[in-house]
């Protein structure tokens, strides 16, 4: 079975039999009738010729003629046809839209080729037997009229099947090339909505640990300070005068911190929806927003500089702490300045929380190519009262995560005295800048 090239594949098919579409199949029942026609009058002139009943050479080429209808199914068997009726002069229509379905069919050029030199001779032979009797008509005479007839009856038809079925598969390649397009811009739009969506928890998650850090810290001071306050305010009114302006200066710089991330989230606007052919820009613009918000909260943040301020913070507020620095410091990055900073400042935090009155060692090395940092308590005392701090088990989650995100290591546990350590170390380089 052969096909012409609109009417290959079964999507989208709402005629009948083998038509794709109900048009096709009334231009080929219309083609057929006219053809009917035409060869049951020329079966007319072929019956006496013959010499068979009118009604036989009638019935002949309406027979003849009805098989344009099969063109689209079997276009092959519609040329033979064609070529099989010549001799009896019927057929112009058959012979005609038979080649120029051949030629824009998926049929293959050498049978195309073949039949279509057959058609031609065929042309040729008729019409030169039925001319050359004629008086007064010379053979060279004959032989070109015979020639122009059979080219002009073969070469067009084939010429216009071959561009038409050409153009057709060039419009079924472009549209095969724009379903893909269509495709991949989808696939793209559904990337670009994971990636955003990525980066707001990323940004989400970081926004977490940055409250965290800075309420958790600053409160927990404010709370030691307030307790230490209740106790000596009618003993010792001048501490406890020092202490209400300790817990005022926490307070206040817990509000600054708050206003500064504050500020850098409402700076960050949000990516408006993309259209689906920009997907893939889309997905860029989406990302890059969260990451420009995250690089200038790392340059505006605390650095290693300020490790003497946090330790006096947490001296101030009664508890025993050691600053052990060791080497210099080679200008980090600012992610690692403050990741160092955040660590070292929830561990204080940690201490102020479970570990009342034990004394504390912060050690800092600065090593080549990388910072190290560890927080380590000794065991408190059994009649410390607890401070009643709340807990929400996320400072030592929050630290993980900003060490392994910049490709450091992070232990932490108990030691064997009955205290606790947190160790870190990060890259003076981070993971992927």
């Amino acid at each position: 079975m052969t096909s012409t090239g609109d009417e290959q594949g079964g999507a989208g098919r709402d005629g009948p039999w083998w038509w794709e579409r109900p048009r096709g199949a009334v231009l080929d029942v219309g083609l057929a009738a006219v053809s009917a026609v035409e060869c049951a009058v020329e079966g007319v002139p072929f019956a006496h010729e013959a010499g068979l009943p009118v009604p036989v050479g009638v019935l002949f080429g309406l027979l003849v003629g009805s098989t344009l209808v099969l063109r689209r199914r079997w276009p092959i068997a519609v040329v033979l046809v064609g070529i099989a009726v010549s001799p009896a002069a019927m057929g112009f229509l058959l012979g005609v839209v038979g080649l120029y379905t051949l030629a824009s069919c998926e049929v293959p050029r050498r049978i195309t080729a073949t039949l279509t030199s057959m058609a031609l001779v065929a042309t040729f032979v008729v019409m030169y037997v039925r001319t050359i009797g004629d008086q007064g008509a010379s053979r060279s005479l004959v032989i070109v009229l015979s020639v122009f007839v059979a080219v002009a009856l073969t070469v067009p038809p084939v010429l216009l099947g071959l561009y038409i079925g050409a153009r057709r598969r060039l419009m079924e390649s472009l549209q095969e090339r724009a379903d893909s397009l269509e495709r991949e811009l989808s696939l793209l739009a559904d990337r670009a909505e994971e990636r955003a969506e990525w980066a707001r928890t990323e940004e989400r998650t970081r926004i977490a640990r940055e409250m965290h850090d800075v309420v958790a810290h600053r409160v927990s001071l404010m709370v030691v300070h307030a307790a230490a306050l209740e106790a000596v305010a009618a003993k010792d009114p001048e501490r406890a005068v020092k202490n209400a302006a300790l817990v005022g200066d926490m307070g206040r710089q817990a509000l600054t911190e708050l206003r500064e991330m504050l500020g850098v989230l409402r700076a960050v606007e949000s990516p408006k929806p993309a259209a689906a052919a920009a997907a893939a820009s889309a997905a860029a613009s989406v990302t890059a927003a969260p990451v420009a918000a995250l690089v200038g909260s790392f340059e505006d943040g605390p650095s290693l500089g300020e490790l003497e301020v946090l330790v006096g913070q947490s001296r101030a507020a009664g508890m025993v702490v050691e600053l052990d620095v060791r080497g210099a410091g080679a200008g980090y990055p600012p992610e690692v300045e403050q990741t160092a900073y955040r660590v070292v400042q929830e561990a204080l935090t940690n201490c102020h929380k479970h570990a009342p009155g034990a004394r504390v060692v912060v050690r800092l090395a600065h090593r080549e190519g990388e910072v190290a940092m560890q927080v380590e308590n000794g065991p408190c005392g059994a009649d410390v009262v607890q401070p009643g701090l709340p807990s929400g088990g996320n400072g030592l989650v929050g630290m993980r995560e900003r060490v392994l995100g910049l490709g450091g290591v992070f232990v932490c546990g108990p030691t064997d005295e009955g205290g606790f350590r947190v160790s870190a170390v990060l890259p003076h380089a981070p993971r992927g800048a």
